[in-house]
């Protein structure tokens, strides 16, 4: 019985030594995972629809401030139309707008391209007076609300400009175009478009440009 008995003994010792040799390992591979799993980001939220709710015809009421950046605080209000229209599922847009008013004729186009990869919009503008695609705004939509940003050079001074959408969730969107010219620190408002949906019936007849 002896030698039985110190069998037995000699493999619970074993096993248990073996136990608590591999107990901290455990903990430690439990330990890593629980950290590569709370370090690992958080996946970035697809916003290739963001611009959807502006396809489609529009009547526009956008109200200018004639001489940015000068103190001036005189404003212009002119009413139009444009059209929304949608390019490669979504992930592009053509945005056209047509409006007149005491200062003149406004004809003008946004080109917007989404990045799936920075999950970022770039809005590229152009105006038909001089033909030119101005630099893109970049940025993206947070909380129902976009922020796109962009340099420029305007009457020979450095600035930076910014655009703000926001009610994009109903019939009537808002935009704001706003200058810098001290780094970001203080924005004036310069450009205000209000818009609000045709329906389909009203919008018969008008055909996507070639």
């Amino acid at each position: 019985m002896k030698p039985l008995r110190c069998v037995l003994m000699y493999s619970l010792m074993s096993a248990l030594t073996w136990a608590l040799c591999l107990a901290p390992a455990a903990a430690q591979t439990d330990s890593n995972a629980g950290k590569s799993q709370a370090q690992k980001p958080a996946a970035q939220r697809d916003g290739q629809h963001d611009f959807d709710p502006l396809i489609g015809t529009w009547k526009y009421h956008l109200k200018r401030r004639l001489h940015p950046l000068t103190g001036s605080n005189i404003w212009v209000d002119l009413e139009g139309a444009g059209v929304c229209y949608k390019i490669w599922d979504g992930r592009a847009q053509l945005d056209t707008i047509e409006v007149n008013g005491p200062s003149g004729h406004i004809e003008g186009l946004t080109l917007r391209l989404y990045n799936p990869e920075s999950h970022q919009w770039r809005l590229y503008w152009a105006n038909s007076k001089n033909g030119i695609v101005d630099p893109p705004q970049i940025g993206e939509f947070k909380d129902g609300h976009g922020e796109f940003l962009a340099q420029d050079t305007i009457n020979g001074r450095v600035i930076l400009i910014r655009y703000d959408w926001t009610n994009m969730s109903t019939s009537t969107p808002h935009f704001e175009q706003s200058f810098s010219d001290d780094g970001g620190k203080t924005w004036e408002v310069n450009w205000i478009t209000d818009q609000i949906r045709v329906s389909d019936e009203s919008a018969k007849g008008r055909r996507r440009p070639l």
